[in-house]
């Protein structure tokens, strides 16, 4: 796996690539965040609606949906002033916020997307990416939106919060990374014409996204080895050089169980796209016009990857393309997607060359959250447990007694842990404990956890390092594909209600 140098706060791409350098969110999931947020576009927004909405509908939302909603192309305007009578009868302007679209139970309000248009705006600008036109940008930000609010919802209803702290040490984190102090930090955000509470906000978001990936996806991808034999043999067979590619997209999406009349629709929509490129449209603006993916205000720019990193479908389509060429049309699970390779590189190295990877013998003590025992006791509970630990307590005895897992009858043992064996969030506060450190509560997708770092060693023996790093190649590029088919569903099953009077 290629290590990853920290460019300077400029030259960061995106919000996702920046929380990927400093491990707030994994670097397999930054690389492909930014594909993987199917939206559907207002024509076929109504095979949306017609299915039963997983959440009771608000009052505002119980009149039927219309059959074809609109473009709300009335966000990119920001809300009315209505007059309102000052001291001394004079009239000021006071600004009047609407409901531009019910998503499921809550609603998003147009000036709510007038000042997400106004930032969105302000980076295109310093990334030099052509602006569209202002209704498609509209559209665009409102489908992003969307998606971004059914996935607090879905990540509120399994209790995944973020709260302020967590997103204090977050930015603490970033600036670190960028070596500035918070209020340089600040101040070299606002200079580039970023919010600092709508970048705060932008972050936690991101945040919230990732725990909620890591929930939903991450523990349901099995790597097995016969998967790593076949991996090992692809790469035996090129030679064992790695290649990273440079891509940009345009995905036009296909719904879920899309009708024969949605999929020529959109068919028909993507060879529209691929002609304007054809005859020299530029790739950035028409990707911000009209691709449905998450990457699409960015200018569809996917950034440096490793090959093995990549879909095969992407692999495929660039093979024979030279720097700067667009693909034809590519039909995967997720809709229509043209690309376009930017470039090609030597990744500098060969699988075999891959750095020794350090294991780790932890134990942990388990108490899982569910219907009878809550966070708040599970929490309190390995607390108490600490306290014993702290004053000689046997971790053995203890996890055999309290926890909650097959590991209780040996004590906790977990044996020995490769990177990417267990969740992130385990494996951050593994790796900062020293040995025979025990860690404080540790909050995971399992329920929370008391961790005891044994020891550690590194792996010398090259097979077993080169079939880790397979399996953590094969883990990721599978983690993408799935997270893809997820989102995806997150959006076809939101209920979604434009409102575009007045």
């Amino acid at each position: 796996m290629r290590n990853m140098r920290t460019p300077h706060l400029a030259t960061t791409k995106t919000v996702t690539a920046l929380l990927c350098m400093l491990g707030v969110i994994s670097n397999a999931h930054a690389q492909f965040a930014t594909t993987i947020i199917p939206v559907t576009p207002p024509e076929t927004a109504a095979s949306t609606q017609q299915a039963a909405p997983a959440k009771a509908t608000p009052k505002a939302a119980a009149k039927p949906a219309a059959a074809k909603p609109a473009a709300p192309a009335v966000a990119a305007t920001p809300p009315v002033a209505a007059p309102v009578a000052a001291a001394g009868g004079r009239v000021d302007p006071r600004p009047v916020d609407s409901i531009l679209v019910v998503v499921n139970n809550e609603v998003i309000t147009r000036q709510e997307v007038a000042d997400r248009l106004a930032s969105v705006e302000k980076r295109m600008t310093s990334q030099n990416v052509q602006l569209p036109p202002r209704a498609q940008l509209v559209r665009q930000l409102v489908e992003r939106m969307i998606v971004e609010r059914a996935q607090a919802q879905m990540a509120k209803e399994n209790g995944i919060v973020v709260d302020d702290v967590m997103l204090d040490r977050a930015m603490q984190r970033i600036a670190e990374q960028n070596k500035l102090s918070m209020p340089e930090f600040r101040t070299r955000l606002e200079s580039e014409g970023m919010n600092y509470a709508s970048f705060r906000e932008e972050i936690r978001r991101e945040i919230l996204s990732q725990r909620l990936r890591e929930r939903e996806v991450d523990n349901k991808v099995v790597v097995t080895e016969s998967e790593i034999d076949n991996y090992l043999a692809a790469e035996a067979n090129a030679g064992g050089q790695r290649q990273e590619l440079d891509i940009a997209q345009i995905l036009i999406r296909v719904p879920e169980n899309a009708s024969p009349e949605q999929l020529a629709t959109r068919r028909e929509r993507a060879e529209d796209v691929l002609r304007q490129l054809k005859t020299g449209a530029d790739f950035a603006k028409t990707a911000a016009a009209y691709s449905d993916a998450a990457d699409a205000l960015t200018g569809g720019d996917l950034g440096w990857r490793p090959s093995d990193r990549l879909p095969q479908l992407f692999l495929d389509g660039v093979a024979k393309l030279q720097d700067g060429q667009v693909s034809g049309l590519l039909k995967s699970g997720n809709g229509f997607h043209i690309l376009k390779l930017v470039g090609r590189r030597d990744a500098g190295g060969t699988q075999a060359a891959a750095p020794a990877v350090q294991q780790t013998h932890v134990r942990h003590i388990l108490i899982k959250v569910n219907q009878v025992v809550t966070a708040a006791e599970a929490k309190r509970k390995l607390t108490e447990l600490k306290e014993r630990l702290d004053h000689g307590a046997s971790f053995e005895e203890l996890a055999k007694l309290y926890s909650n897992d097959l590991s209780a009858s040996k004590g906790g043992d977990l044996g020995w842990i490769y990177p990417g064996d267990t969740v992130p969030e385990f494996e951050r506060a593994m790796d900062q404990l020293k040995p025979g450190e025990v860690s404080q509560p540790i909050e995971s997708p399992f329920g929370y956890h008391l961790i005891q770092v044994v020891e550690r060693k590194t792996d010398d023996a090259s097979r077993e390092r080169t079939r880790q790093a397979a399996r953590q190649a094969i883990r990721d590029r599978k983690i993408e594909e799935a997270t893809e088919d997820w989102m995806r569903q997150i959006r076809d099953r939101a209920y979604v209600e434009y409102r575009n009077d007045e």
